[in-house]
């Protein structure tokens, strides 16, 4: 006799926003990404930039998804620094730094972050054949202020996701070039409903003559393996996007269970056709591409309801250009919100950057760490701790004041302990060591 078939577990998609650091500016360090280029030196608000994501967050709880956070990273990286050769006090080596390598300053003080689709690529159990969650952390080799995040990125999830019967927080891929990996801003995967075992999208990059390939085909590759993947699916993201400023593809497509949204030029080959995946493809004619990369049009988030509708949740850029807006005025989704996260648009991150997407059946999200799980009571926490600890303006030159340190540190303590993470970072490993 044939047993009757198991049914679906009840899945979640859970985004975890990456909270905005403390040293966020505009370093223009992200060569390819417009946004990046454009505002560089240009003065920051830290303190704006925090609260509007932290107010989107709250914004996705309140339509009735489950939200978590994800916390900044120690910035500056003063470990960075003592790896390549700086000594002496935390304050000197930021003071010799700032006459001697304005670029480098910036570098291990940046921000970045805060756009946790980089944090990782994500494998739910269902896709997986150990029936487990698999975690890769992006080792973002081609950036160097983003490659130095991929050790903390591995202990914060670790620390999030312990319980290792249901999760695997994998090693980075080793940093290599030809091992360039990127995380989920080059990931996504199509289902029926979150708890099914779904088709996962896996996009390399090859070919740009302008700006670099950031994800390499062999990366997504031995991903996928290490996952278990059953149904991968790899795709090569198209060169004329990326020369055009689509530096992830996630810039030009975004997927959510069975509905596709994607630029026609997002990839090299037509996506081959999936059963009962909803393919919603824009054409040149209708949203030119420089307009969906300046808008952000794709970066949004597009998301299932509980009652099942389909929303998308768009950087207010899209309801500004007028292309994009008479778009989304055809009625492709069931409705369209628009959020303000202005700060992280300057700087080349719309809402979909900020969050790494983890589906989780209700045992999974049970075993999950509590204390980063979005509630109205974190929510006002994390509110009165940016407005305690964030500055209101921050220029190229205030990275070379030694109290930015200070003040971060203080910050990021207090933050372990709203968050009941422990100790993460390691200046508070370094503070545990020393002797009383």
């Amino acid at each position: 006799m044939t047993p009757p078939p198991r049914p679906t577990p009840v899945a979640h998609e859970v985004n975890f926003d990456g909270i905005v650091g403390p040293t966020h500016h505009y370093g223009g360090l992200s060569y390819g990404n417009f946004a990046s280029m454009r505002n560089k030196l240009s003065v920051s608000h830290p303190k704006q930039a925090a609260l509007q994501g932290l107010a989107k967050m709250k914004f996705m709880a309140d339509l009735g998804l489950k939200q978590a956070v994800l916390p900044p990273h120690e910035r500056p990286h003063l470990p960075t620094l003592r790896r390549i050769g700086y000594s002496g006090g935390d304050a000197a080596i930021i003071e010799k730094l700032a006459k001697d390598d304005p670029w480098l300053l910036s570098a291990v003080s940046n921000a970045s972050a805060m756009w946790a689709a980089n944090a990782a690529t994500v494998s739910p159990s269902a896709d997986a054949s150990d029936g487990r969650v698999h975690f890769t952390p992006a080792n973002l080799v081609t950036q160097f202020h983003r490659s130095i995040e991929a050790a903390t990125t591995t202990r914060i999830l670790r620390r999030i996701f312990a319980d290792e019967t249901r999760f695997v927080v994998h090693d980075p891929l080793p940093a290599s070039t030809a091992l360039a990996d990127e995380g989920a801003a080059n990931h996504t995967r199509l289902c029926e409903e979150y708890g099914d075992a779904g088709v996962e999208l896996f996009t390399f990059a090859s070919g740009p003559t302008k700006f670099p390939a950031r994800q390499s085909q062999r990366a997504s590759e031995l991903i996928a393996r290490r996952h278990g993947v059953v149904s991968p699916l790899f795709i090569q993201q198209n060169p004329q996007a990326i020369d055009a400023g689509a530096f992830h593809n996630d810039v030009v497509a975004v997927a959510n269970r069975d509905v596709l949204f994607f630029h026609e030029k997002a990839w090299v080959d037509p996506v081959p056709e999936l059963p009962g995946v909803r393919m919603i493809r824009v054409s040149d004619a209708d949203v030119p591409l420089a307009d969906a990369i300046s808008s952000y049009l794709f970066n949004s988030q597009l998301v299932t309801l509980p009652n099942g509708r389909d929303v998308l949740v768009a950087p207010v850029e899209c309801r500004e250009n007028d292309c994009v807006r008479a778009f989304l005025e055809r009625g492709m989704f069931d409705r369209v919100h628009f959020v303000d996260v202005r700060q992280s648009m300057r700087n080349g991150g719309g809402p979909a950057c900020l969050r790494l997407r983890v589906v989780l059946t209700d045992g999974e999200l049970a075993a999950t760490h509590q204390g980063v799980i979005f509630t109205d009571a974190l929510y006002a926490s994390l509110q009165q701790w940016v407005e305690k600890h964030y500055r209101d303006e921050l220029a190229a030159a205030d990275l070379a004041d030694p109290k930015l340190l200070d003040e971060s540190r203080a910050a990021l303590d207090e933050l372990t302990r709203i968050l009941r993470l422990g100790t993460i970072y390691e200046f508070q490993q370094q503070q545990q060591q020393q002797p009383r």
